[in-house]
């Protein structure tokens, strides 16, 4: 049975997170996935003190997500807290609206920025990825597609492929897959409600309650390096549900 993690960020209006690593290690997930908003203001006994109550609900924070200005700017800071809490993977997730490149070049640089960035990490034993959203997938003026762009500028880096995301930026992920393939070594596991359905969760769904292909997807992921599936959701409602229902899905597919 493959090993099911779960990103935190999917439970941040549900503190604290102490009661959730509990319900967590309940349902039988083994693995957990950070974000900054977690760590990156932790000390030393602050991510001691994190790994102490993962570790006590027989949970691994296997994989972090760290945005590239913290990526760049606090290398040694980033370090200390994946090796703390014991990751094996790190990815850069995201990069807001207003710093987005508008065109080919600028994503290709983007993408060079992310191959100097991963140098150290890749050093150290982590492996370094990029994780989507949906506007990879989105063409831009000239014709170019982002996530062509950012990895040929970084040949060396992995993806987290969000199918979901994929999908959303009016990608096939099965057309991805195939494509990127040798790059995937993290999945997030997330679902889109049917059209009009689940407007209070910004029409997220449960895994398994929603539109996704996922039984098939999995069968296309399975020749991928994927090390790591993780359940999200951007917006539940009740996250009790959430943990319960997704990983009951899982390993149903």
């Amino acid at each position: 049975m493959t090993k099911l993690g779960f990103q935190l960020y999917s439970a941040r209006n549900f503190q604290p997170y102490s009661e959730i690593f509990v319900k967590l290690g309940k349902a039988g997930y083994a693995e957990v996935e950070g974000f900054g908003g977690i760590y990156a203001d932790l000390d030393d006994t602050g991510l001691k003190n994190l790994r102490a109550e993962l570790d006590k609900n027989g949970l691994r924070m296997a994989s972090g997500h760290f945005s590239p200005d913290f990526l760049d700017g606090e290398v040694q800071k980033s370090l200390a807290i994946a090796k703390t809490l014991g990751m094996d993977s790190i990815y850069a997730p995201h990069i807001g609206a207003d710093q987005r490149p508008k065109d080919a070049a600028g994503w290709l640089a983007f993408g060079k920025r992310l191959h100097e960035m991963s140098k150290p990490y890749k050093d150290a034993g982590f492996e370094f990825g990029w994780h989507n959203h949906d506007f990879e997938f989105v063409k831009q003026a000239d014709g170019s597609l982002p996530i062509e762009q950012i990895f040929e500028g970084a040949p060396d880096i992995s993806w987290e492929a969000d199918i979901a995301w994929v999908i959303r930026g009016g990608g096939d992920p099965f057309a991805w897959i195939e494509k990127l393939g040798p790059r995937i070594t993290a999945v997030h596991v997330k679902d889109i409600a049917p059209a009009g359905e689940n407007k209070n969760e910004d029409g997220w769904a449960d895994v398994g309650h929603g539109t996704v292909p996922w039984a098939k997807l999995l069968k296309a992921l399975a020749g991928t390096k994927v090390k790591h599936f993780v359940v999200e959701h951007d917006n539940p409602s009740d996250v009790d549900r959430l943990i319960t229902r997704s990983i009951a899905s899982f390993k149903s597919f």
